[in-house]
């Protein structure tokens, strides 16, 4: 038999021993397999082989190579540890939790239909959270930060719910759930939607709205804690990263992007429990399968231990009588839409129409009464099933855990809601509805209370109280609870680690390299150093970081087995578990996610940290969107670098990777500081300014610096003492003109030297006078315009200079070009706030292959466009012309947006 009570209960076979205890009776086992494929055939043999690897997956054993086993609990109940709660007092606390979460909903809806919310989902998990919270779930206290717990998002009520009972919300938060404006307006505090840090900074540690968010980030977070270990940042400990999620999320492919960095990493610290409660919003997830044997197969192939929590104690007895593996069959040959079926109809029903299938079936519940069989529960309503699953997935060693939890959406809802179609989007019950859901989990509530949907806490010497308090109090305090509070890091002045870009005495290179170098000159700084984490999806080689391999290593939970093929290398492929660098692979979805828990890590694990993400930067906010936002919503602090960036920069690539729009995205994200510098002393300086705002500030935001490949003379940081003000606001003037400006030509990125090149020629060939100005950011310059209007519209006060654009180009008229490498909407943000006439150049529609030169006259944005812009802007018509035809404008029917 399996020992439970061992830490590897429930392990791979394989992993069982790696010799030989008995020789002698493997050979007899062996001798009588091939005695019995020779006497009574292979088929016989194969049924006896699989019947066997059933029964050894209900002792909690997987054999090599399977992957599913039978539609039962792993856990065989003379194997489930005693139940350690007071059960009685318990369930009492998840029914009360149940009410309250449901008159949460139902109140706003009735108030206000339009504002949603969802309660079936919390109803099929709400003992699953209780089970965690009561003995597993531990807070960060003077032993540690504590478990981190990833919430189904649309459980949230009955986490709120949770919360209430313990004192941590009153009345009022949960009369305003999903009314967070109206709560401010009147001095309370509003609940949010779904679990939002950004909106609830004390509370929420993970924003999983967004489904698919929260499994990736798990995975990379119980990872980033074992790389914290391993570089001796952090003491090893036996923190746990739990995540309850649901069965229809598993569809995302981030849920299950991840899965084999997991188990390849041997990350035990990580429990998923999936609540297979079998239906998504518009119906089930499988109906013509299972999804607990899809999820099984997909769990165990990656390298998972599974456990399977099927049925509730209640089955317990029926299957120790179903001498013949009837019940058992019946469970086989069941699909998940008639599961939903029968979770939706009362006894008599399933007695009718599962059990009735066969005499052998009827014949174990013949004694049954209907009320009987209606109370038979999926696993994951059973609380003492529930906590033989954590309790084995707690102790487990080598791997990451997965529970496959089934229960009943809408569970307890009755005719309302339990197993309906339409339950997911159930949030408003009738009067019969909500008496019956008061009866059905006998709560003391009057009717005239139940049908106000009055929120209900028992008195603070009850049991419920006293039992719930203690077992918190015994798990370190309040879950869930973030951290708001980390120690300051003072930021290095530039001067230490950017002086070459500062006096760059016209050296050539690429703003690329200029901030690979900074990081270089970063990670030997004996106070931030350490703390950088540079992230990178397989491109290192790509941007010159290389060198860094050597230097600092690479991340290996594993270290590294192998001798590399370029050992001889002053530049080798060196990996080491005390590695700094994060090399991702080719996975931008599990880059941002390792740049999220560094960038993080402040609070979750109260250690500062810098996270330098570097990759192409039209593989960023294009395709990770999603998760830079949740990253926005957990306010992570950090750097993305978009390298190779710009659409005419990146000549050779192509479509696919010119990006001409990640700007555009990004001035969307609220506390994303993005900047498009063109000369390193730009970049310099941008870093110096972030990492004194996120490490010594400690502000709640991040900066997205877009970077390019191509060689330029780069100059020396202007002697003006503006300028560094300017840099960081988003403008200031880089070359005057000799005289009166005719035209001020504003240039950004690698449209910088474009435009200085432009005002040469205007100079030289036209007469025309132009200023230069460096616009490294036109999302901050747009912020800045807004918040100045909306100031002057409200008669609020504000700084003369609060509209930085108008504040630099004053009351002239000369009019103003703007050259952007990106699409025409990211320079067309601030045109409400330029004072003279206004013109953008953009590359706006498809990339293509070819030089630069090729593509900046192709997309019209190169310094003889910059030129034919001023020019007609001035109203030179015999220049225009000649101009013109010189580009071949009559052939030049299509535009380049349209091509």
């Amino acid at each position: 038999m399996c020992d439970a009570s061992h830490p590897n209960a429930g392990q791979d076979l394989r992993q069982a021993a790696t010799e030989d205890a008995d020789p002698a009776e493997t050979a007899e086992w062996r001798e009588a397999l091939q005695a019995l494929a020779q006497s009574a055939g292979p088929g016989r043999a194969g049924y006896v082989l699989e019947n066997l690897l059933a029964h050894a997956a209900s002792l909690g054993l997987r054999a090599n190579g399977q992957t599913r086993s039978a539609y039962l609990n792993t856990i065989p109940a003379d194997q489930e540890p005693p139940f350690p709660g007071n059960l009685a007092v318990e369930e009492r606390i998840a029914r009360i939790n149940r009410w309250n979460a449901l008159a949460m909903v139902v109140r706003a809806n009735q108030a206000h239909g339009e504002l949603g919310g969802h309660i079936a989902s919390y109803a099929s998990a709400a003992d699953l959270f209780e089970v965690g919270f009561n003995h597993f779930f531990r807070a960060q206290g003077p032993d540690g930060p504590g478990d981190l717990v990833y919430m189904q998002p649309h459980s949230a009520p009955g986490v709120y719910a949770r919360a209430y009972l313990e004192g941590f919300l009153n009345d009022e938060d949960l009369a305003h759930f999903r009314q967070e404006i109206t709560a401010r307006a009147r001095g309370l505090r509003g609940l949010s939607s779904y679990p939002h840090p950004w909106l609830m900074p004390d509370f929420w540690q993970f924003p999983t709205g967004s489904m698919g968010i929260g499994p990736i980030n798990a995975i990379y977070q119980a990872r980033f804690m074992r790389y914290l270990e391993h570089r001796s940042l952090a003491p090893a400990s036996e923190r746990k990263v739990w995540g309850i999620f649901g069965d229809g999320e598993m569809d995302e492919p981030e849920s299950i992007a991840a899965l084999t960095l997991a188990a390849r990493e041997k990350l035990d610290n990580l429990v998923f429990v999936v609540n297979c409660n079998l239906q998504r919003l518009d119906g089930p997830v499988r109906g013509n399968g299972r999804i607990i044997d899809e999820l099984e197969t997909l769990y165990a192939g990656a390298g998972w231990n599974v456990i399977k929590l099927v049925w509730g104690s209640d089955w317990d007895a029926l299957l120790r009588r179903d001498a013949t593996g009837a019940l058992a069959r019946a469970f086989a040959n069941t699909v998940d839409g008639q599961f939903q079926t029968f979770a939706a109809n009362d006894g008599a029903f399933n007695r009718a129409h599962f059990f009735n299938q066969n005499p052998e079936l009827a014949a174990l519940v013949a004694d049954w009464t209907d009320d009987a069989i209606d109370r038979l529960h999926r696993g994951g309503h059973d609380m003492v099933k529930i906590h033989a699953a954590y309790h084995r997935a707690a102790r487990h060693r080598g791997q990451p855990t997965v529970i496959l939890a089934q229960t009943k959406k809408g569970f307890g809802m009755g005719t309302a809601g339990q197993g309906k179609m339409t339950t997911h989007q159930q949030k408003k019950l009738d009067d019969e509805a909500l008496l019956a859901f008061r009866d059905r989990f006998a709560l003391p509530i009057s009717d005239a209370d139940c049908l106000a949907l009055k929120f209900y806490r028992p008195a603070p010497d009850s049991a419920e109280i006293r039992h719930l308090q203690a077992r918190r109090a015994a798990l370190g305090g309040h879950i869930p609870r973030r951290n708001t509070q980390s120690p300051r890091l003072p930021a290095p002045e530039v001067a230490q680690w950017g002086r070459f870009a500062l006096e760059a005495d016209g050296k050539e290179m690429s703003s690329t390299m200029a901030i690979v170098r900074m990081l270089t000159a970063l990670l030997k700084d004996a106070t931030v150093g350490p703390r950088i984490v540079p992230i990178v999806a397989d491109e290192a080689r790509t941007f010159g970081m290389a060198n860094l391999f050597r230097q600092i290593g690479i991340y290996s939970a594993q270290g590294q087995l192998y001798e590399p093929e370029d050992i001889g290398s002053v530049l080798y492929y060196r990996e080491a578990r005390d590695g700094q660098i994060l090399e991702e692979g080719i996975t931008e979805a599990g880059a941002i996610s390792s740049w999220t828990a560094a960038g993080t890590s402040y609070s979750v694990n109260g250690l500062p940290m810098l996270p330098f993400y570097i990759y192409y930067s039209m593989f960023g906010f294009q395709r990770i969107g999603d998760l830079i936002w949740a990253a926005a919503d957990q306010r992570t602090r950090g750097f993305l670098v978009g390298a190779t960036s710009g659409r005419t920069t990146l000549g050779g690539e192509g479509l696919q990777h010119q990006d001409g729009s990640s700007h555009l995205t990004a001035a969307t994200v609220p506390n994303c500081r993005a900047y498009d510098p063109a000369y390193a002393y730009e970049v310099a300086v941008i870093v110096e300014y972030g990492m004194r705002r996120m490490l010594d500030e400690q502000h709640d935001e991040f900066f997205y610096l877009t970077v390019t490949n191509e060689n330029l003379a780069q100059p020396d940081m202007p002697a003006d003492p503006a300028a560094r003000a300017g840099i960081l606001r988003g403008l200031y003037r880089l070359r005057p003109a000799r005289g009166q400006a005719q035209v001020r030509l504003l240039g950004s990125g690698p449209m910088l030297r474009e435009a200085e090149l432009a005002a040469d020629r205007l100079r030289d060939e036209y007469g025309v006078d132009a200023e230069v100005w460096s616009v490294t950011s036109y999302s901050e310059l747009a912020r800045d315009g807004r918040e100045a209007e909306r100031a002057r519209l409200l008669g609020l006060p504000a700084a003369p200079d609060a509209d930085w654009v108008r504040a630099c180009l004053g009351d002239s008229q000369a009019p103003v070009i703007a050259a952007s490498d990106y699409v025409r909407a990211v320079p067309e943000q601030i045109r409400a706030w330029v004072p003279a006439p206004y013109r953008t150049l953009g590359t706006d529609g498809f990339g293509r292959s070819d030089t630069r030169a090729q593509l900046r006259d192709f997309f019209e944005v190169g310094r003889d466009w910059i030129v034919l812009q001023a020019l007609d802007s001035l109203g030179r018509a015999a220049d225009v012309q000649a101009l013109r035809e010189r580009l071949g404008a009559a052939t030049r029917h299509t535009p380049p947006w349209a091509q």
